[in-house]
């Protein structure tokens, strides 16, 4: 109901502008025009945001220097912190960098993002970008038509990038023509109440915008062109950098816990410089003015002067609050929290957000470890229904002695445990999946489907063990000592397998993994009790009872399908997919 109020408001502003002035037309077209080139530079920046940017990441977020100036480097390129700022909230929720990592990078995004305004201020408004916007555009659009994924990637990055200088020549045009029939520069305002006036000015244009780089844009056009005054333009620079902090906390609402706060540290810093440039703003003119003379600015170039502006407050930013980076990750770490479920038995996803979704690299990455989650949850579950301790099960302990040592005398409710442990996250990875897929090539969707199989083997390991539970408790504590040892060779054959499977998903030896795995499929065929005969053996001496020998039968072909079901998921989430967190899955 907001959202459709919002816009109807909008469009009524924008409608009565245009039926005012015919100028207003062309200055609105040079923002849509820019917003849209944004937008498609995103596109094709994203994808190319696989494996080669997480190893970036990776390596550039485990110090927070080289956080910051990964931050600017790339904002420098992209011409976007919204963009860093949201790929930076994508790779934090899917576990892949720490906190702090992620907030010097952001820190550095707002530096970087300084980097647009010098090269529009020093050399945008005086040649005809529009002149290299046409050739870009038309290549950018002959690219997006092609079938290859790095193709489109490069089209969508060409033609954002003509949008973008289009838009920036249409502004300029625009504010130009508008001069001569309507000056907007008296309308300038001085003092505190003016500062604060253009402040808020600028927060609402780059929330309406979605953009602060589209509003500083548009601020540079229009003070280029003598419809504002420098100071103003001062004020809607620092509210830009304040309204920018929409697009991260907006991108952080489906996000995990570390993505909130994310976002809020960034809301935090960027309020945080505004506030001092607000109040220290004679002192930061001073300051711009003494810089430009050394620099080599003219005194009346004003466009250049905002940004030094912009870049020196930002910068003054970064260097205040760079020394309590860990005090501030503290801060947020207890402040804001996970929200405490209604059900707190019930278990939930760790990684599957829609935050996670924005890049297909990611995508995987969290649903790869989701599925590896379930199958954790899957692990104790099956061990208790084999009345065995689960951290027996990973200890060192001898088999015979885990088998010996009983977890409990009754059965527990399986059922019970897979509502609490494992339905929710199930049925949650299946929806991710399927969203998933919408931004994936064919042969990365085949790789969910993989994982698809992964989990429905999980579930149906513990859906049997559910079967096994009843007859083996009854059994292994039975007085006839050949049923009870057969049941009790059934638990130590699976909880080698278990421990197995423990031991491959602790290691990225792809040799030893492929050993580990031949062997186990091997040694199922030990369930067979039919085909080797040991069955008729009990049978025939009269060891066991045609009652016991039926249970024993059915029992053992739930066992081997349990150890089918196990083996399978572990071939796939441990085995093929055992580098999809590494691995370039993008294109």
């Amino acid at each position: 109901m907001t959202k459709a109020l919002f816009l109807t408001l909008l469009f009524a502003v924008l409608g009565y502008g245009f039926w005012l002035n015919n100028d207003f037309k062309l200055i609105a077209a040079g923002v849509a025009i820019f917003l849209v080139g944004m937008l498609w530079l995103e596109e094709g920046l994203k994808s190319f945001s696989g494996s080669t940017l997480q190893t970036i990441l990776e390596r550039c977020s485990n110090r927070i220097y080289k956080s910051i100036a990964f931050g600017v480097v790339t904002t420098s390129i992209v011409q976007s912190s919204s963009l860093i700022s949201i790929l930076t909230i994508s790779f934090l929720s899917a576990g892949l960098m720490g906190l702090s990592g992620a907030i010097g990078i952001v820190f550095g995004a707002n530096l970087g993002t300084t980097t647009g305004a010098w090269l529009v201020a020093g050399l945008g408004l005086k040649v005809d970008i529009a002149a290299y916007a046409m050739p870009m555009l038309v290549f950018g659009v002959v690219l997006i038509l092609q079938k290859s994924h790095n193709l489109k990637g490069v089209g969508y990055i060409l033609a954002g990038l003509g949008f973008l200088f289009l838009g920036i020549a249409y502004m300029k045009e625009g504010f130009e023509a508008f001069k001569a029939s309507i000056d907007i520069a008296q309308f300038s305002m001085g003092g505190i109440k003016g500062l604060l006036i253009y402040t808020l000015i600028g927060i609402v244009a780059t929330v309406v915008m979605q953009s602060s780089h589209a509003t500083l844009m548009l601020t540079i056009t229009a003070l280029f062109t003598g419809q504002i005054s420098y100071e103003n333009a001062l004020a809607l620079a620092i509210g830009a950098n304040i309204g920018t902090t929409v697009s991260a906390l907006m991108a952080s609402i489906g996000s995990s816990i570390e993505g909130k706060r994310l976002a809020v540290a960034h809301l935090i810093f960027n309020a945080l410089t505004a506030l001092i440039a607000l109040v220290f703003i004679k002192q930061f003119i001073e300051a711009v003015d003494f810089l430009s003379l050394y620099l080599g600015i003219a005194n009346d170039n004003y466009t250049l002067k905002l940004a030094l502006f912009h870049t020196l407050f930002n910068l003054v930013g970064v260097v205040t609050l760079l020394p309590f980076i860990h005090q501030l990750v503290a801060f947020l770490e207890k402040f804001i929290t996970q929200p405490k479920s209604h059900h707190a038995s019930i278990d939930s996803v760790m990684y599957l957000n829609n935050a996670v979704l924005e890049l297909p690299h990611t995508a995987m990455v969290a649903l790869h470890k989701e599925s590896k989650h379930l199958y954790e949850n899957g692990f104790k579950i099956i061990a208790k229904g084999l009345n065995l301790k689960p951290r027996h099960l990973l200890s060192s302990m001898e088999l015979d002695e885990v088998v010996a040592q009983q977890h409990d005398t009754i059965a527990i409710d399986i059922d019970d445990h897979y509502k609490r442990r494992i339905k929710g996250i199930y049925g949650d990875i299946i929806d991710f999946a399927t969203k998933a897929q919408v931004k994936l090539s064919d042969d990365k969707i085949n790789a969910i489907y993989q994982l698809k199989l992964a989990n429905r083997d999980t579930v149906e390991a513990i859906k049997n063990t559910k079967h096994l539970q009843k007859n083996m408790l009854k059994y292994s504590q039975s007085h006839n000592v050949y049923i009870k040892e057969q049941y009790d060779l059934i638990r130590k054959n699976l909880a080698q397998l278990l421990r197995t499977i423990h031991i491959i998903a602790s290691t990225n030896e792809k040799d030893f993994i492929e050993l580990l795995l031949t062997k186990s499929t091997t040694q199922m065929q030990l369930y067979d009790i039919v085909s080797n005969g040991v069955l008729d053996g009990l049978i025939r001496k009269g060891l066991i009872t045609n009652e016991m020998a039926t249970s024993l039968m059915n029992d053992s072909t739930y066992a081997y399908n349990i150890a089918k079901s196990l083996i399978a998921m572990a071939q796939i989430l441990f085995g093929q997919m055992r580098t999809i967190d590494a691995d370039d899955l993008s294109h």
